[in-house]
């Protein structure tokens, strides 16, 4: 069974800094191209950040500079590093094999990022 586990989400003051975490099992996680996807109240999914199995890096505009993805394959996890946090980040962010199209998070899934003075 494929299971992406994410963590690390947080409520932060704009210009903080979190780093998140996804787990990875039930599949070969380093045969995958892997993304991070952010869904805010009241809108639909929104692709934030992607990383190829070769460790090329892809970033949405809005996040560009901001993000940093990364994959550590021996311990079959995927990593956002945010820094300079801005409100209309706050979101609850998942990870996703592949490039799409992306489905709502089910209950329990994903991690809540709130920006917030």
């Amino acid at each position: 069974e494929v299971q992406l586990v994410e963590s690390g989400g947080d409520m932060v003051q704009p210009g903080g800094s979190l780093r998140l975490s996804c787990v990875a099992s039930g599949f070969t996680f380093s045969n995958y191209d892997m993304t991070w996807v952010r869904q805010a109240p009241g809108k639909g999914p929104e692709w934030v950040s992607g990383i190829n199995t070769r460790g090329t890096t892809y970033y949405a505009e809005f996040v560009k500079g901001r993000f940093t993805i990364s994959r550590d394959n021996a311990e079959n996890t995927l990593y956002l590093q945010m820094n300079s946090l801005k409100p209309e980040d706050t979101a609850l962010y998942y990870c996703a094999r592949g490039w799409g199209p992306y489905v709502p998070p089910v209950p329990g899934q994903g991690t809540q990022v709130t920006v917030s003075s």
